[in-house]
């Protein structure tokens, strides 16, 4: 009796010490999880209207100065008559503040941007392995599901790994094959399904081990949405991340 006693305490202690473990990683990560769009400098003459554009999410890496996103959140063109420019959206709530950035790198093929930022270095984060990821695996990535609609408020979800699978959909007939699927079987991936919900304003953001914090890989939708969910009207409850072993090679070009 005495032994059972002690055994349900002992359950009870480890899995209260679990529960409490996924708070703790997540104040480490959200310093470091910012807004990706575009701004215009302040008082800018013979310009009306908004100021700032938010597109995706990021995360911060390296020296403090540089950040993660997609490359579909970057814009083609720039609105260099008003000296419209990159920007990233760090802090919290009131607290926001605004860096104007440039892009580094960018890697269409996995979806990928590399951006170089100005003034203070801002907290990054670990990049883990993500050749060491297994399906079933305890995840949880931040962002800003909805822009910053409800202001600067990250949000965290939180999921499993639930399979390691090609990037790009089997098809039937050569004929069904658009242009971004034909792209992607030739440059043929893996990426992680994961069983959590995610939103437009999630691409980019950092997918972590919900037990250490480190990034495993990269939120995207749209690639996914044009290539192996194509066929899908409305899919929900499924997301998908490049793996960060991608993005490694970004980190080693030209500053």
């Amino acid at each position: 009796m005495h032994a059972a006693i002690g055994f349900f305490l002992g359950w009870l202690l480890v899995s209260g010490s679990a529960a409490a473990g996924l708070p703790d990683v997540i104040d480490k990560v959200r310093p470091g999880v910012v807004g990706v769009g575009t701004a215009y400098p302040p008082r800018q003459p013979n310009r009306k209207g908004q100021t700032v554009s938010y597109r995706a999410t990021g995360f911060v890496v390296g020296d403090g100065r540089r950040v993660v996103t997609n490359a579909h959140a970057i814009p083609e063109e720039l609105d260099t008559d008003h000296n419209e420019q990159l920007a990233v959206f760090a802090g919290r709530g009131a607290a926001g503040t605004v860096h104007f950035a440039h892009l580094v790198q960018l890697d269409r093929d996995h979806d990928l941007a590399l951006l170089s930022i100005q003034g203070a270095a801002l907290p990054a984060l670990e990049l883990g392995d993500s050749d060491r990821v297994r399906e079933g695996q305890d995840i949880a990535f931040t962002g800003f599901p909805i822009g910053m609609v409800l202001g600067m408020y990250p949000v965290t979800h939180r999921g499993i790994v639930a399979a390691i699978t090609p990037m790009a959909r089997p098809v039937e007939h050569a004929r069904t094959l658009n242009a971004a699927q034909m792209r992607y079987l030739r440059h043929r991936f893996d990426a992680f399904q994961l069983d959590a919900i995610a939103y437009p304003g999630n691409s980019g953001s950092p997918v972590f081990d919900a037990a250490t914090g480190q990034v495993i890989g990269v939120l995207n939708s749209v690639l996914v949405k044009e290539s192996r969910e194509a066929m899908l009207e409305r899919p929900s409850g499924i997301a998908y991340a490049i793996p960060v072993n991608h993005l490694k090679p970004l980190l080693d070009g030209p500053p």
